[in-house]
């Protein structure tokens, strides 16, 4: 199972996984079903053994249904950013340390702490630990009151005092947040849908400009939850540019870009976190420099580049923004 979730982790996510109905999935798709029914029945194994741990401080859980891609990382920046007595605390994925480690971004690098991690670590107080647990215990020594857990909504090894689950609110060109509801290969789901949802406190949409709106029928959804409206804010001016990501949906980054103004001349994408080699990383700057183009990237790629590309190479800042804000951060401290 194990190696199941690694592959799950390091393949680049089919689209179709995001298409409603699962529009475009390839013919062979039955026959990742019976290993998708050894995942939820592993998650219901632990689920069964779990004795959650029950923290002094209010743990806030931010995470989602499916495997990436919905604007966690985001909402978790924001829910720091309006909580100045929280501290955030994640897995660290893609980090060498099992902590608990107060991240200081002078001393720890994005390979050692995870790139997520030490992104929110240069504005937030930030904590990595393998073991949710034993992170919130470190963060209890500390003067902190909230604990912000990050990508926790499966962990069942933590007490939660809120649980948010962030949804990918975008359903333009025919996308659909869940798919046709399947678990992992054969679908996008960590979980199953009504498992998910049954557990979940707060609803977030996610939207991808100013101007999206909601789909009625995903709201349905989400009846009797209460749900807070996020938009991606972002600000550039329009260039050609060449682009790649290492994250769940690169799509979505090509299509920022697109909607800012910007001729993508060539886009590359990696799997989830990969790490982007030397050779790629000259390749790129190449061709953005015979296209007289802007080399960009993800600002959770650009904090694992190594030094010395930097300077040479821009990313893109992202920010979450709430229709109601003030009723959110009401929500938060209730």
């Amino acid at each position: 199972m194990r190696r199941l979730k690694i592959l799950a982790q390091t393949l680049r996510t089919p689209q179709w996984w995001y298409k409603k109905n699962a529009a475009g999935a390839p013919w062979w798709r039955p026959i990742l079903w019976p290993l998708s029914q050894l995942w939820i029945a592993a998650g219901s194994a632990k689920a069964k053994k779990a004795t959650p741990y029950r923290s002094s401080l209010k743990v806030i859980s931010v995470g989602n249904l499916t495997v990436g891609g919905s604007g966690k990382t985001p909402v978790t920046r924001e829910i720091l950013r309006l909580l100045p007595n929280a501290v955030g605390l994640s897995k660290g994925y893609g980090g060498t340390l099992d902590g608990p480690i107060n991240i200081d971004t002078t001393i720890h690098t994005a390979a050692e702490v995870g790139d997520e991690a030490w992104m929110l670590a240069r504005e937030f107080p930030f904590f990595v630990a393998r073991g949710r647990a034993a992170g919130l215990r470190a963060i209890e020594a500390t003067d902190a009151r909230i604990a912000v857990v990050d990508d926790a909504h499966q962990n069942l090894t933590i007490a939660k005092d809120i649980s948010i689950v962030v949804v990918d609110g975008d359903t333009s060109n025919g996308a659909w947040p869940f798919g046709d509801g399947g678990v992992v290969p054969y679908g996008p789901m960590r979980e199953p849908l009504n498992e998910g949802l049954a557990r979940a406190d707060i609803i977030i949409l996610w939207l991808p400009s100013e101007d999206e709106s909601v789909d009625p029928e995903l709201l349905a959804m989400f009846e009797g939850k209460p749900v807070f409206i996020a938009r991606l804010t972002a600000v550039m001016k329009p260039a050609h540019v060449v682009a790649f990501a290492a994250i769940a949906k690169p799509w979505k980054f090509q299509d920022t870009l697109t909607r800012l103004g910007c001729e993508v001349i060539d886009f590359k994408a990696y799997p989830d976190h990969a790490p982007i080699s030397e050779a790629d990383l000259t390749i790129l700057k190449a061709a953005a420099e015979e296209q007289s183009a802007r080399l960009i990237t993800t600002e959770k790629d650009w904090v694992k580049l190594p030094e010395h590309w930097k300077s040479t190479i821009d990313y893109l800042p992202i920010r979450a923004r709430f229709d109601d804000e003030a009723a959110f951060k009401a929500a938060l401290l209730r």
